[in-house]
């Protein structure tokens, strides 16, 4: 089984591309849904977090996003021990569904995956990158935000040259037929890849 990473900067459209690859038939994996649902289960992980951010991490037994955000924010050091905690327990969560499953590729989706070395994991790299002013208007619209939110958002992440220089495959998400064509291609290789 080959493991495709998938991965792209904050408004770039990865959900869209997943989507599409779901549709065609391709297994997913999405590593901040599955980070989140650890976050509000396992047990052992919610005790260092509290341990890390103090009782009021969980309300009522569920994550306290909002205030676990306002902490890691412009906090590297915090962010960087609540992702020492939640990435090898989504990495062992990984592990245990590609035993579940049988497919020649599971596409393993991360806004963080170079940042967090689930590139490691995988055979091949996809990027998904679109306009900067697509980018923007995007996550505007999606996020009810002002374009100066999205900039300081946009400014904690890495580039996408720095992602693209490491990917093996590039989506340009700025139409969605032009994305369609380019998801329909890649898949088509991938299964031709499968038995590399």
């Amino acid at each position: 089984m080959k493991i495709i990473g998938l991965t792209g900067g904050i408004g770039s459209g990865k959900s869209t591309v997943l989507a599409l690859f779901e549709a065609l038939g391709a297994v997913i994996y999405v590593a901040d849904i599955e980070a989140k649902k650890l976050m509000n289960a396992d047990e052992k992980l919610k005790n260092q977090i509290v341990k890390l951010f103090g009782e009021r991490a969980y309300d009522d037994g569920e994550l306290n996003r909002t205030y676990i955000a306002a902490l890691v924010f412009n906090n590297e050091e915090k962010l960087n021990a609540l992702n020492a905690l939640v990435h090898p327990k989504v990495r062992e969560d990984f592990q245990n569904f590609i035993k579940k499953i049988n497919t020649d590729f599971v596409i393993y989706e991360a806004a963080i995956l170079f940042e967090s070395h689930s590139d490691k994991l995988c055979d091949y790299i996809i990027t998904v990158f679109s306009s900067f002013e697509n980018k923007i208007d995007r996550i505007m619209k999606r996020d009810g935000v002002s374009r100066a939110q999205v900039l300081e958002r946009m400014k904690n992440q890495s580039t996408d040259d720095f992602k693209i220089k490491k990917s093996d495959f590039v989506i340009r998400n700025n139409n969605l037929e032009d994305t369609r064509f380019q998801v329909l291609t890649i898949f088509e290789l991938l299964k031709k890849l499968k038995n590399r």
